[in-house]
Order: structure tokens, then sequence, then C-alpha cells
């Protein structure tokens, strides 16, 4: 059984007991979430699409951990210019574990 859903702007394959980063969500660790937000569900013999959500359809989930990804560095240069730019980036993100799919 797995469920694909949409949410940070991305889309997410997921099933239960899954473990996995998305882009940061409001809430603490350990508390539930639910996304509403579910565009295609199978259940290993029929699969049902959205248009473009299904309307009974909830993935369950609680938050692991609140966190920032590694850093990203970005380096702007120029040649014979002597212009050089050093910035650096972290990703913030939340780790989700999800508990159960119903349709």
């Amino acid at each position: 059984m797995y469920a694909v859903i949409r949410t940070g702007g991305k889309q997410y394959k997921v099933h239960e007991e899954q473990i996995l980063k998305v882009e940061k969500l409001e809430g603490s660790e350990g508390s539930q979430i639910e996304f509403d937000d579910v565009l295609m569900y199978s259940d290993g013999e029929m699969v049902t699409l959205g248009t473009p959500k299904l309307e009974n359809a909830i993935v369950k989930a609680h938050i692991v951990e609140q966190g920032r990804g590694k850093k990203q560095l970005v380096f702007k240069y120029k040649r014979r210019k002597g212009y050089r730019k050093m910035q650096g980036h972290k990703q913030h993100y939340t780790e989700i574990k999800i508990e159960s799919i119903s349709a």
C-alpha cells in the first residue's frame, strides 16, 4: 500500500513506516501531522487517481526531527575583474515517519 502526497511544492511516494525528509513544516518533535493533499492511492491491487486530489484520503505521520541540512557553498566569480563572493546556505527540513494511509 502506498500513496503520493504533495507538500512543500514537491510530490513524495510514501508507504507506511517510511521515514523521509520534507521541506520545513510547523510543529514540534513528536507531534502528529496529517496530509490531506493525497494525489494517488494504491492498495496493492487497484490504483486510485485524484483530479487533482482524492477527497477522503488522509496520510498520518509524526515529526521525528526538525533540523538543518548540510551547508551548500555558493561561489560567484568573474574572471579578470577581481570579483569573488562566497556565501553559504543551510536548508531547514522536517524528518517525518508515516504512520498510516487511509482512503
